[in-house]
């Protein structure tokens, strides 16, 4: 074996070079090129702005190791809340949504003030929020792709009825809290009518995706009512969302003039999608010429400038996606991977982002005092119940039993991740202050945590009317 591993003379007939004579020419060509430029940088010229130039490099290098241990522990504590709320027959997303509240100044602030700002500095908010508002368009287009409008055809007259009490009766309790809120709490220069508004819309939401997460989890005998309340549930989203695009607009015209400009760009621009994009996608995407690995970034770079033509409009960027996701052709097998692919991503790495961010912005310690905890419960009570009152009387008058209207009333009163958006979008708007940001995060935790235990209870308590007959 050593014999093979010796390297064979060469065949040229010539004597290989002497190793005295390889060090003579290592020293000449590397070890004296290396010395002058030792000296070169040493004695060079001297450059002000270098030590400027270095501090912002090892600023910059030290800003991506803080986000890289940021996102490492802000994924495991979302995993571990959403595992221990699976066992507690609660859905993974409000797991996920107590994690951004428990890492937030409410908590981990709280308990360990050193150890909170040392794991979110405040070079770390830009980052966190941009990563956030980027699965907060991607989630926004899967709402729209996962909307089923075809149900609300089916269902006629009776789910546009729930959907449309369910919203109108938190929107009039809505405006109506809002005077009584205006003068402590509304944003200094901010008028009574976007404040309002805003205030009406966060009380009339109805969370879809976390409301088609309850009903999967339970069999279709147990909660028949089911499908109404997904069709119900989409009818009045898409109310919400055009009522909230009002409020946007109404917060960003500087005119009653702006105002109607930018409704009348929306309305182009939603008649552009449906006429125009649609059959586009029906065409393309549709083709068996096309690859899973090429709908992908297509698909992708639809929904970046769709946000970006809905923010330049002036109503937010997650409308965009929304109304995209819900024109994109279903069926097709590279779409259906596409979405897939995209919603494994969205829900594993970019959500949990945005509900730390969400729990950054909320501080149960601006609730220190008996007045703004007094507003809080009333802002909870009132919420959890016009939206379970108004749908469960709907239900009712529309021909259905007791147990199917107080089922149609609790599920309808599920706001969750839905909520957070609006929240979110009203934050960054100037409409609403921190303080009455917190008290809508509190009612939404409150009335999406009582959403599956309410199911439980109605089943079990009309369990023995159901029985009775036989």
């Amino acid at each position: 074996m050593a014999d093979e591993l010796r390297l064979a003379p060469p065949k040229t007939g010539r004597s290989a070079p002497a190793p005295s004579r390889a060090r003579y020419v290592y020293a000449l060509l590397v070890l004296i090129p290396a010395a002058l430029v030792a000296v070169v940088l040493r004695f060079g010229i001297t450059d002000a702005g270098s030590s400027g130039s270095a501090g912002r490099a090892h600023a910059a290098s030290g800003t991506f190791a803080e986000l890289l241990l940021a996102l490492a522990v802000i994924l495991c504590v979302c995993h571990l809340t959403a595992g221990l709320f699976r066992r507690m027959s609660q859905p993974a997303v409000i797991g996920e949504i107590v994690a951004g509240v428990l890492l937030g100044p409410s908590l981990l602030g709280l308990l360990w003030p050193s150890g909170y700002h040392r794991l979110f500095p405040a070079d770390l908010t830009v980052p966190i929020n941009i990563l956030a508002q980027l699965g907060l368009i991607c989630f926004m287009f899967m709402v729209g792709y996962e909307l089923d409008l075809g149900a609300v055809r089916g269902r006629g007259q009776i789910v546009l009825t729930i959907s449309h009490v369910g919203v109108a009766v938190p929107l009039l309790a809505g405006v109506l809290l809002a005077l009584g809120m205006y003068e402590p709490y509304a944003p200094d220069g901010l008028g009574f009518t976007a404040f309002g508004l805003f205030i009406a819309v966060a009380m009339s939401i109805t969370a879809f995706p976390v409301l088609a997460r309850i009903i999967a989890e339970r069999r279709s005998d147990e909660l028949t009512v089911g499908p109404v309340a997904l069709a119900g549930a989409a009818v009045g989203d898409v109310t919400a969302w055009c009522l909230l695009a009002v409020v946007v607009a109404a917060a960003e015209g500087s005119s009653l003039y702006g105002v109607v400009q930018i409704l009348c760009l929306t309305a182009l621009f939603c008649a552009l999608l449906r006429f125009a994009v649609r059959p586009v996608l029906e065409h393309t995407l549709g083709s068996r010429t096309w690859s899973r690995g090429t709908v992908m970034p297509v698909l992708f770079s639809g929904i970046l400038l769709s946000a970006l033509s809905t923010d330049r409009i002036g109503i937010h960027a997650i409308f965009g996606p929304f109304l995209l996701g819900a024109v994109t052709p279903r069926g097709s097998v590279p779409v259906e991977w596409a979405v897939g692919r995209l919603r494994s991503v969205t829900e594993a790495l970019l959500l949990p982002l945005f509900f730390v961010f969400s729990g950054l912005r909320t501080s149960i310690g601006l609730l220190g005092d008996w007045q703004a905890w007094c507003w809080c419960l009333a802002v909870v009570a009132t919420a959890m119940a016009t939206k379970w009152v108004g749908t469960t009387l709907a239900a009712r008058g529309c021909g259905m039993g007791w147990e199917e209207s107080l089922a149609m009333g609790a599920l309808m009163n599920c706001r969750g991740l839905t909520e957070l958006v609006v929240l979110n979008v009203g934050l960054d708007l100037g409409v609403i202050t921190p303080e009455v940001f917190t008290m809508f995060v509190v009612m939404a935790l409150i009335s999406t945590l009582l959403t599956a235990p309410a199911l439980s209870l109605i089943a079990r308590r009309f369990s023995g009317t159901r029985a009775a007959p036989q």
